[in-house]
């Protein structure tokens, strides 16, 4: 049995982490969030120490390291802008690092961390669940067996409704955030260029705080993505069945079957990462940059290839959110 700590235990992810840990044997011994909504905790490890100030959290953890039962995990669940300095703190602890998705904002955060990494003798592993979904694995050895002058045509769509919180929340706040493709898009970014191959071409036909779009070419695909969290541009029959989420890859024309199966790759990813085989951060260092260049490059024209529902009638919110860059 393996000893965790978990920061962001009040977050939307962190469910999936606590049950993660329950189902492959483990023991959640401390956890931190400065929001003290964490009574989900009582389902999976209610004995599990909690704090709300990072402070005492880092003399728990430290006077555990230096007792029989030090800490042998931290899974990172907190705010994107936060991961960078939360698997330092673990790193420092002799701990090793699960962390979610985007592992860090920039790429060259990951140049630095590696640097610690190889110093503390401990693994930072990222959260790329996709890449253990029967359909895409499918998908992945469906590209390789194709010539190898082919290159497939492939639409991404992604629409995951949110309320007006998220504008409010740091999700909303481009410098913690990332904004709309970092947050809710990297992982399949990560799946793309795990199946397709090297990114080639990079433009961005939109970007606003609800919605993005735009033309990636991998060394084997020539992708049109539209990524947004505005319920008006969900597809008519999905909004009448009542429905919040769509999500929709297809491949030459034909649909990539992956909307069954989330629930339990998160556990997966636990599985194999306690089985020495997680994924570290050079895997995540294609989709990080991606989303680092997304963020930072200009508007291009639509000109040539573009998703469709780039042309959606945009909407005007309040709770744009902040506009700022992070390059720290």
């Amino acid at each position: 049995m393996k000893h965790f700590s978990l920061i962001g235990a009040a977050g939307y992810i962190a469910p999936r982490h606590l049950r993660a840990i329950k189902e492959t044997g483990n023991t959640l011994v401390a956890t931190l969030d400065p929001f003290d909504s964490v009574g989900i905790m009582d389902s999976f490890f209610p004995k599990a120490a909690f704090f709300v100030e990072f402070e005492r959290f880092d003399r728990h953890i430290e006077k555990l390291r230096r007792t029989a039962q030090p800490i042998d995990y931290v899974s990172v669940c907190s705010p994107n802008y936060l991961h960078d300095a939360h698997i330092r703190f673990a790193l420092r602890n002799h701990a090793h690092v699960i962390c979610e998705k985007p592992l860090v904002m920039n790429p060259w955060n990951i140049d630095a961390l590696m640097e610690i990494e190889r110093e503390s003798d401990h693994r930072v592993y990222s959260v790329l669940q996709l890449r253990l979904h029967p359909g895409i694995i499918a998908l992945k050895e469906k590209i390789a067996r194709s010539p190898v002058d082919k290159v497939f045509d492939v639409d991404l769509t992604y629409i995951t409704s949110r309320g007006n919180w998220y504008y409010s929340s740091w999700k909303g706040d481009m410098a913690k955030s990332g904004g709309i493709a970092t947050n809710i898009g990297v992982h399949f970014y990560d799946m793309l260029s795990w199946v397709f191959g090297g990114v080639k071409t990079n433009q961005v036909h939109l970007h606003r705080h609800d919605r993005a779009a735009g033309y990636l070419e991998f060394e084997k695909a020539r992708v049109r993505w539209f990524l947004s969290i505005e319920h008006q541009t969900l597809p008519a029959h999905i909004q009448e069945k009542g429905q919040s989420t769509y999500r929709s890859i297809t491949v030459d024309g034909e649909e990539v079957e992956f909307s069954d199966g989330f629930t339990d790759l998160h556990t997966k990813s636990y599985q194999h990462i306690l089985a020495g085989s997680g994924f570290g951060m050079e895997e995540a260092r294609h989709s990080i940059e991606i989303v680092h260049d997304i963020r930072t490059a200009g508007i291009s024209p639509l000109l040539g290839d573009y998703h469709p529902l780039v042309k959606l009638p945009l909407t005007r919110h309040p709770f744009e959110g902040s506009k700022r860059k992070v390059s720290t």
